[in-house]
């Protein structure tokens, strides 16, 4: 795995959780994973296609959901699904918004999809040419997962390759 596509993304992850639990985070656990992703909690998934594609998961359990929604709210949020769910694909839009400003730095040309909630127990498993990362936010309000599997484009490489 290539650290220049997934580093914005724990650079992003690190200053959106710390800034929105208003404490500062630890990055756990870090294991690189060729296995079925184990959805932990509350989860969404974001696709991206183009010169690098891939995808990422973001994965919260529902207390600390609840503890993230109240900082963003800034009022106390009851625990429950739906406000697990509208939490975690807002932490994944705001983690994204701000990882892809540095990926178009680097000159990749890619589209986002927009986070939807992944609620299969089981995840896709990561290809010989796509691992993925697992890691594990650990923060004041709880822990925070993220799973990062992104790769080059081979076809969109192949096609600026000079003649």
């Amino acid at each position: 795995m290539k650290m220049e596509l997934i580093q914005p993304f724990i650079n992003a992850a690190d200053a959106v959780l710390a800034e929105t639990l208003q404490s500062p985070t630890h990055i756990g656990d870090v294991t690189m994973d060729d296995e079925v992703y184990r959805r932990k909690g509350v989860a969404s998934l974001v696709t991206i296609k183009g010169d690098i594609e891939g995808r990422i998961i973001f994965d919260i359990d529902p207390p600390t959901a609840a503890k993230v929604a109240s900082h963003l709210a800034g009022e106390p949020m009851e625990e429950s699904e739906e406000v697990s769910r509208e939490t975690v694909c807002e932490l994944a839009n705001m983690v994204i918004g701000s990882a892809i400003t540095a990926l178009n730095d680097q000159g990749f040309q890619f589209k986002i999809f927009p986070p939807v909630v992944h609620t299969e127990e089981l995840g896709e498993k990561s290809s010989e040419d796509q691992e993925s990362v697992v890691m594990c936010f650990d923060t004041a309000g709880g822990n925070v997962f993220m799973n990062i599997a992104m790769r080059y484009n081979r076809r969109r490489r192949a096609d600026r390759a000079p003649l």
